[in-house]
């Protein structure tokens, strides 16, 4: 037995949010990626073509997941929800989110083509984010490539970027906890303020600890945290685009988180109309 091989994904994107695979596809995917487990983690949405928290699909046993941004004050943070049921309250929090993500995408549509003078040909709706814009202004005309996109026009900083509403800290965790199997902090040292938002998952069930930075972080940082806390330690790609299983957890280091998550229910069936349309 290969104690190394990660058996279980538990961040990934699909295109209703800023992912290029379908929920099909990601299923897919990770069963040629020889995972057993994988989460879908869309920003602020849950995703319409999961009907229960885990399902199996192509052999594969698919959480269903969030990832929703909070403000905490300090800084934004990214929240993972695991394993997540629909409630009232969340679903009126994420239908709210969504209409603001239109609003927003139109808006920054509109300041990149006036600026350009190109048209994207892209129609803002619900879970339109800014790697959908750079990636249209890549195929555009304009002379820029994706990640140029970003650092010249719609980046944070960038003249062509406009802010989004979030949900507040507590509120986001109220919301999710109530929701969802456990509640954890993604990529910790994402963030500007490391210290701070480490503070933030020590209230939380889990610490993101795998993940593909593409830089060296304090791993045991993140492990002292969970030790003192006792939070579970999760991980995971981040998978926007078709490659999974770049970070994620061993079968001794998932086999605490998988006592959480429900079995999986329902049957296998293939995309939905909304699911292929993004």
């Amino acid at each position: 037995m290969d104690t190394d091989r990660i058996v279980a994904d538990l961040h990934a994107h699909t295109t209703i949010s800023d992912g290029t695979m379908t929920a099909a596809e990601l299923a897919a995917t990770a069963a040629d990626a020889g995972l057993d487990w994988v989460a879908v983690t869309d920003h602020d949405r849950i995703h319409p073509d999961l009907d229960a928290p885990v399902v199996e699909r192509e052999g594969v046993r698919v959480v269903r997941g969030i990832e929703l941004r909070v403000d905490a004050g300090f800084e934004r943070l990214d929240l993972l929800g695991y394993a997540v049921e629909h409630t009232a309250a969340l679903d009126a929090e994420i239908e709210r989110l969504q209409a603001d993500r239109q609003r927003r995408g139109a808006a920054i549509l509109d300041a990149v083509e006036e600026r350009l003078g190109v048209d994207l040909g892209v129609d803002p709706r619900p879970g339109l984010g800014r790697p959908h814009v750079a990636r249209a202004i890549e195929e555009s005309e304009a002379p820029y490539d994706y990640a140029g996109a970003f650092d010249a026009l719609i980046g944070n900083d960038g003249p062509c970027y406009v802010a989004r509403d979030v949900t507040e800290l507590d509120r986001g965790v109220e919301l999710l906890r109530d929701a969802c199997a456990f509640v954890g902090l993604a990529h910790p040292f994402r963030y500007d303020d490391v210290a701070a938002a480490l503070d933030v998952a020590r209230d939380l069930d889990a610490v993101e600890r795998f993940y593909p930075y593409g830089r060296p972080v304090d791993d045991a940082r993140v492990e002292r945290v969970a030790a003192e806390h006792d939070l579970l330690l999760t991980g995971g790609s981040d998978a926007h685009e078709r490659t999974l299983a770049e970070a994620g957890l061993t079968a001794d280091a998932f086999e605490p988180v998988r006592a959480r998550l429900p079995a999986p229910t329902g049957r296998e069936t293939g995309s939905s109309p909304i699911d292929e349309q993004g």
